[in-house]
């Protein structure tokens, strides 16, 4: 086997033997080319090598391989993570899911199923579709993000102002420990269970506890009726007030998305254009389901609230397939941008609705100073907002105008009580900007959490926490305090 790897690298030729031989690892920079980067493509780093495990006994063989002989290593999905998650930084092996991609089983009954990492998101709602179930969070990329992915960045999307985050729909775990050790975390689906909450503790860990090899999700029954809403502003304000004022009335929309003027352009401009006017200031995309007694009222609420916050036009979708269209063009939004900028950066913090005036208003002076066009998508509903610093990379000095402007808006979610990322993770994107929110103390306490199960750092080191400064020495008083009252 080894003769027919052209490469003498002991390491390499180990690690074919762990998985299954020459076709299941790449090592050769021309393949390696195609790993440097997840979906934050400022930052570019080749791994040492890409291994291609098939079941969970492989992994776990190349994962003490790696720790016995001191190598970094990290797992990844399909690569759509946009804050650099995924990226080798110090030249670690990576494990690609890619090969475990196995929809395991599907209970109707107790609606769960079982999937492995690789298992593709909305292939899953497609699975099951025909019995009339889907799987509920929907992010932009979901039609080729894996379930894996969405674990360890606990994704959201449109949808999860009304069903939550990954977090909310995990009901059990088989992960590898990064010594190589397999455990099941399962909760049999029994809510406030005993414990430590280590599903919630690994959902959105981002990678750096444990590689996730098999998930117990929640499947949802289709809703018995769905609307879907659109209405045009003149004035991103207007809109702003019309998502507080629709919460307010005690209505629950399964989505409450909204898009500014440049986001329109971008959208408009791509695959899946739908006639938006070109004029307007910002739309609202807002989507009501359950049963199908008080869903009219819904829309005739929402229809009223539009108006009285001086909407220029507002209709109902007349069938499915206006309503796709709507949300095709709605999900292609990141992607859309490529139709107006050579470069982008996304993105993604939290914000109480109240404030989203006056963040909005803060984010088009970030824009102004900056001289860089700032688009907006996001999901209104739950103040989760995606700033999209336009950019061109080519050049000189726009990319580091671009990442300060990035970490500006983030900085202005902030300062309002809100946080610097929602669904797509810190990475090595934001991880400085973890200061905005966390003390050292906290980041501290975060740090010695992560030691408990990755003591040694090789597993996706160098993401999540900030260069280490004075939380270094904090984490020491933290550890002698602990021991302290444990000798006690």
């Amino acid at each position: 086997m080894s003769q027919k790897l052209k490469t003498k690298d002991e390491h390499i030729l180990n690690l074919a033997k762990l998985v299954d031989g020459p076709n299941s690892i790449l090592y050769l920079k021309e393949d390696l080319i195609a790993y440097d980067c997840d979906g934050f493509t400022i930052h570019r780093h080749l791994p040492k090598a890409v291994v291609f495990p098939k079941n969970t006994d492989e992994v776990a063989k190349v994962v003490r391989y790696c720790t016995s002989r001191g190598l970094p290593f990290l797992a990844r999905g399909a690569g759509t993570g946009l804050s650099g998650g995924a990226i080798p930084i110090n030249g670690e092996v990576i494990i690609s899911m890619v090969r475990m991609k196995r929809l395991l089983s599907v209970d109707l009954e107790n609606r769960r199923a079982v999937v492995e990492p690789g298992f593709v998101n909305l292939k899953l709602t497609h699975s099951i579709a025909e019995k009339g179930y889907y799987y509920a969070p929907d992010p932009s990329s979901q039609y080729c993000c894996t379930i894996g992915g969405n674990v360890a960045e606990n994704a959201g999307g449109a949808h999860c102002l009304k069903y939550g985050v990954t977090t909310n729909h995990v009901l059990g775990l088989e992960v590898v420990l990064p010594n190589g050790e397999i455990v099941d975390i399962n909760t049999e689906g029994i809510a406030d269970a005993p414990g430590y909450d280590l599903l919630g503790l690994f959902t959105g860990s981002e990678g750096t506890l444990g590689i996730v090899t098999k998930i117990t999700v929640r499947i949802l029954k289709n809703p018995e009726a769905k609307k879907t809403v659109l209405a045009y502003f003149d004035e991103v304000s207007d809109g702003s007030y019309a998502v507080s004022d629709i919460v307010s009335a005690g209505i629950v929309p399964a989505a409450l998305e909204m898009m500014d003027k440049t986001a329109i352009e971008a959208v408009e401009a791509a695959a899946f254009p739908v006639g938006h006017p070109k004029d307007i200031a910002a739309l609202l995309l807002i989507e009501v389901d359950g049963i199908s007694a008080g869903i009219d009222e819904q829309i005739d609420q929402i229809l009223d609230i539009c108006q009285r916050r001086n909407v220029r036009e507002v209709k109902v979708a007349r069938d499915e397939q206006e309503r796709a269209r709507w949300w095709a063009n709605r999900k292609t939004g990141f992607g859309a941008m490529g139709a107006i900028s050579p470069d982008y950066l996304v993105q993604d913090g939290v914000i109480p609705r109240s404030k989203l005036p006056e963040v909005l208003n803060r984010i088009h002076r970030i824009s102004e100073e900056s001289g860089l066009r700032i688009a907006n998508i996001f999901h209104a509903g739950d103040g989760n907002l995606h700033p999209l610093v336009l950019f061109d990379a080519r050049i000189p000095g726009q990319t580091e105008k671009a990442l300060e402007a990035g970490s500006a808006c983030l900085k202005a979610c902030a300062d309002v009580g809100g946080s610097i990322t929602g669904e797509h993770g810190v990475g090595i994107e934001k991880k400085e900007e973890m200061r905005f929110i966390f003390s050292d103390e906290e980041i501290a306490a975060q740090v010695s959490i992560r030691e408990v199960f990755n003591p040694n750092n090789l597993l996706n080191g160098g993401k999540l926490f900030p260069s280490p400064g004075r939380c270094v020495e904090v984490k020491k008083n933290i550890k002698e305090v602990a021991a302290t009252k444990h000798g006690a």
